[in-house]
């Protein structure tokens, strides 16, 4: 360093940084481009012109994005290492506000959503963080992060100005700030900048709202530079940017960077260039193709970007997976539900394995390092292991978990009986046998139509299928079983997504009344009575399987129809024949010598009822 840094420093300051950086060289943390690591201590992080300085000298971030809640934490650590192995010096950090306040008032930030743990953690294998609380984060999660008790209020306009969304956000913010706000680098910690709210230009122009949500940042105790980050388009810079606020551009590796950042700069000039999410892989729906990028694009945008001087951020480097009833869904003309695998064609692959476009990237960041500067050794493979095929001997239905009984006379939506996720079941008699077209509006997202055993039909939103011809016996009842397949989580029509049946239910034109609700998280399946044979659909299926020793595995769905996989306890996520997922990551920890129980949600009568653990994830698509 330069007797000028520590003049600009002090003495005091200066020291804080070599003793971090030499603590990172005894652990074999190499240093990447314009960094000493984001070892504890002393440091600062501003800007000039175009670019940011760390510790008053030139500083290039290059960043990847990963998201803690998909990640197990047991493999926070692995996955960190591998992210600074491939060369980068910071990671980029969504905060889901649904996990983290899951009732209003009620916050969790343990196990699994310890973030300020991750923030540490990322800080020891010496990333420097880039923090993107919120409240809304899109990242094809349910409700964009936003928690589903918003829509309880009938009319309450999220993402905007309503003073009930901005306090709701602001109690938020502040929580997070109480377990964050002591991490940023001004404080000894590793987080250098904060993003306010998130691609807002492609959803409104509500600067009222826009700096409300900045305030309440600020007030919650985040003082380091806050950015903003949206499409190069002008009119998403207008509606998306803060004056006093850093902005980035998000594009994609089938983009022109060079196009981007001269469209960039005619909205701005003379500040640091930053390309906040360098989308290098795609997220899939179902019922469509599973999306592979080349690595060699990825890599030849991230080499315009390094080249130039522009700092950058991998989406994703590493996306996981979105266990349980976790993804999102895009709803535009039609609705599109994601899956649950969020491998996104990662340089890290699902199970955080790295794949070509890992070595691609490496190869570029590797070219740009300072001369006698070395990347990290990755850390050793973790195991994967195969399981021999196993057969489902038991079965159980849903009676046992219809409980909380709810009366009504017209159906109501999952929010305004205080329920998020999972499953709702609606249930009315008949006193009189009646045939005709059974119409539901507005049927969110699946259902099934059932009268006793019998199973009269099934409506799938994304077909946009309202309703179907039946008959119906006196005296039984009529079953509508509805599956929440995740809220919109991008859009202008994401504040209008409310699930379930959402009006009402007609037979024949005449309105059937007198509902019986029940609620269907599916958090707790101890209540269910599983007996030998094989039960119609829907039904639980429950089997085993023995281990000498655990690692990771991908459980292959094919031959089953549709529905979500429990492995000790451990909600998966969903399995549907239509693809292009066809497979579920388990993770070992979540696994165990000895006998491993698996249960399978089967709501489609599954051809086969049997599953096999396989080494690799398997994609396809079948019709239907």
């Amino acid at each position: 360093m330069k007797k000028g840094l520590i003049a600009k420093l002090g003495r005091r300051e200066f020291m804080g940084t070599m003793v971090g950086a030499w603590s990172l060289l005894k652990q074999g943390v190499a240093l990447t481009p314009g960094a000493a690591g984001a070892a504890a201590g002393s440091h600062t992080f501003g800007q000039e012109g175009e670019h940011f300085l760390l510790d008053g000298k030139p500083f290039q971030i290059i960043s990847g994005e990963i998201h803690y809640a998909r990640v197990p934490r047991e493999y926070w650590r692995d996955r960190l290492r591998k992210i600074r192995a491939l060369g980068l010096n910071t990671v980029c950090v969504y905060m889901f506000w649904n996990l983290h306040e899951p009732e209003p008032g009620v916050f969790n930030f343990e196990g699994n959503l310890d973030a300020a743990a991750f923030l540490r953690m990322a800080q020891e294998e010496g990333l420097w963080v880039l923090l993107r609380p919120g409240p809304y984060v899109c990242a094809e999660w349910d409700f964009g992060g936003l928690p589903s008790w918003l829509l309880a209020t009938p009319d309450i306009k999220v993402r905007t100005a309503d003073p009930r969304f901005l306090e709701a956000a602001r109690k938020y913010l502040r929580e997070a700030g109480r377990q964050l706000a002591p991490l940023q680098i001004t404080r000894g910690g590793p987080i250098l900048m904060v993003q306010v709210e998130n691609e807002y230009g492609s959803f409104g122009k509500d600067q009222v709202y826009l700096q409300g949500i900045e305030q309440r940042i600020r007030d919650a105790g985040f003082d380091v530079t806050l950015f903003t980050s949206n499409g190069s388009a002008p009119d998403e810079l207008a509606g998306g940017t803060l004056p006093d606020a850093l902005s980035v551009i998000n594009f994609g590796d089938n983009s022109d960077p060079a196009r981007e950042f001269a469209n960039f700069a005619k909205s701005r000039q003379n500040v640091p260039r930053m390309c906040g999410e360098f989308w290098v892989g795609w997220f899939d729906h179902w019922g469509e193709r599973h999306h592979v990028t080349p690595p060699a694009a990825s890599a030849r945008g991230l080499e315009w970007m390094l080249s130039q001087g522009i700092s950058a951020n991998l989406y994703m480097v590493h996306g996981g997976t979105t266990f349980g009833f976790m993804n999102g869904a895009n709803w535009d003309f039609s609705y599109q539900p994601d899956i649950s695998s969020y491998d996104y064609n990662s340089p890290l692959d699902e199970a955080g394995r790295p794949t070509a476009k890992f070595q691609a990237l490496r190869e570029v960041i590797r070219k740009h390092l300072p001369a006698g500067t070395e990347l990290p050794a990755l850390p050793e493979p973790l195991p994967m292991i195969e399981i021999p095929p196993l057969q489902f001997a038991e079965s159980a239905n849903l009676e046992p978990l219809l409980r909380d009984l709810i009366r009504s006379e017209r159906p109501q939506t999952m929010e305004a009986v205080g329920q998020s996720y999972g499953f709702i079941l609606y249930r009315t008699k008949l006193e009189q046998a009646a045939r005709g077209r059974l119409e539901i509006t507005e049927v969110r997202d699946y259902a099934l139509v059932l009268q006793g055993s019998k199973r009269l039909g099934v409506l799938d939103r994304r077909l946009k299928q309202s309703g179907l011809e039946v008959e119906l016996a006196a005296g039984a009842p009529l079953d509508i079983l509805v599956e929440n397949l995740g809220r919109a989580n991008f859009g202008p029509h994401m504040g209008e997504d409310r699930k379930g049946i959402t009006e009402r239910v007609t037979l024949a034109g005449k309105e059937l009344t007198g509902w019986e609700i029940y609620r269907l998280p599916l958090v707790d399946l101890s209540a269910l009575v599983f007996t030998p044979g094989r039960k119609p659909a829907p039904a639980f299926c429950r089997g085993a399987f023995e281990l000498d020793v655990a690692g990771d595995t991908f459980l292959d769905m094919r031959g089953w129809g549709k529905g979500n996989v429990w492995v000790n306890g451990h909600n998966l996520g969903r399995y549907w024949h239509i693809g292009p997922q066809q497979s579920l990551f388990v993770p070992a920890p979540w696994l165990k010598k000895g006998k491993n129980e698996v249960i399978v949600l089967d709501l489609l009568e599954a051809s086969t009822r049997s599953l096999q653990g396989r080494t690799e994830a398997v994609w396809g698509n079948e019709k239907g």
